[in-house]
C-alpha cells in the first residue's frame, strides 16, 4: 500500500513540476493542453493517444437527465447515462475542494442540480455503499500523501445526504474489466459506459465548470485506476 501512496504523491509532484515550469515561461499560466496530459501520463508509465472525437464512436450531448455519475465503467442500474463522469461522482467535487463535512456535500449536490445535471453517488451489490472505490479510497486514507483531508463522514452517511439533498443513488453490478481511461476534454459532451465492453470515462472539461483545479482533479483520476489495479492506458478525446 505504502508504494502504491508513494507512486500517487510523485506523480502528483511531477503534475506540480509541468504547471510550475508552464508558469516560469509564460506571462500568465496557460492552460493545460492535450499534449501535456499525455506527457504526464507517458511519465507514470501510462499509454496514451490523443484522439479526435469524431473518430470515437458513442459521443453524445450532454442531457440534464442524465446523472452526473462515477467513472466506473461496470453494468448499473440506471439507464440516464448522459451526465458528466468524475471519479466518485460528485464525491470527486468535494475531493478536489476539500470538502469534508455532510453540509458542505449537501451544498455540492444542490449546486450540481442548479448547474443543470442530476447528482449522484454509486455503491455496487456486493458492497453496498462502499462498492465505490475512489470514495473507498478516499475515506481509508489513500489520498493522505497528495494533502486531501479524509471526508468526516462514511459511505452510508455520504449517500444519504445526498439524497436528502435531491441527488441520486446508482447501484453497480459486476466485476470491474475495463480496458482503457477515456479521458474526454470536449465540452458539452460524454460517453456512456458499456457493461460488456467496459471502460472508465472522464469528462475532463466538467472539473472547469465547477472551478475544480483541473491538474489535480486529473491526477486524483489516474492514482484512483492504478491503486484500483485498472488499465494504465488513455485516450484524450479532443474536438
Amino acid at each position: 500500500m505504502s508504494s502504491l501512496v508513494g507512486t500517487a504523491t510523485l506523480a502528483a509532484q511531477k503534475f506540480i513540476d509541468l504547471i510550475t515550469l508552464k508558469a516560469c515561461r509564460e506571462p500568465k499560466e496557460a492552460p493545460l493542453t492535450p499534449e501535456d496530459i499525455v506527457g504526464v501520463l507517458e511519465g507514470r508509465g501510462w499509454e496514451a493517444e490523443i484522439v479526435k472525437a469524431a473518430d470515437m464512436e458513442g459521443m453524445i450531448d450532454i442531457c440534464p437527465k442524465g446523472i452526473l455519475k462515477c467513472v466506473d465503467g461496470r453494468g448499473s442500474d440506471n439507464e440516464a447515462m448522459a451526465g458528466p463522469k468524475m471519479a466518485g461522482g460528485i464525491y470527486a467535487i468535494a475531493h478536489n475542494r476539500h470538502t469534508t463535512s455532510i453540509e458542505g456535500l449537501q451544498a455540492i449536490t444542490k449546486e450540481v442540480a442548479a448547474k443543470g445535471h442530476v447528482p449522484s453517488v454509486h455503491g455496487d451489490h456486493s458492497s453496498d455503499m462502499m462498492g465505490c472505490g475512489f470514495f473507498k479510497l478516499w475515506l481509508t486514507g489513500r489520498f493522505d500523501d497528495m494533502g486531501y483531508p479524509r471526508p468526516e463522514f462514511d459511505a452510508d452517511q455520504g449517500a444519504k445526504a445526498v439524497k436528502e439533498a435531491g441527488g441520486f443513488i446508482e447501484m453497480h453490478h459486476g466485476s470491474h474489466a475495463e480496458k482503457v481511461v477515456l479521458i474526454n476534454l470536449v465540452e458539452n459532451k460524454t460517453l456512456e459506459p458499456q457493461e460488456d465492453d467496459q471502460r472508465f470515462i472522464v469528462d475532463g472539461w466538467a472539473a472547469g465548470k465547477f472551478d475544480l483545479d483541473v491538474p489535480n482533479f486529473l491526477v486524483a483520476a489516474a492514482a484512483t485506476v492504478e491503486m484500483l489495479g485498472g488499465p494504465k492506458k488513455a485516450k484524450i478525446i479532443v474536438a
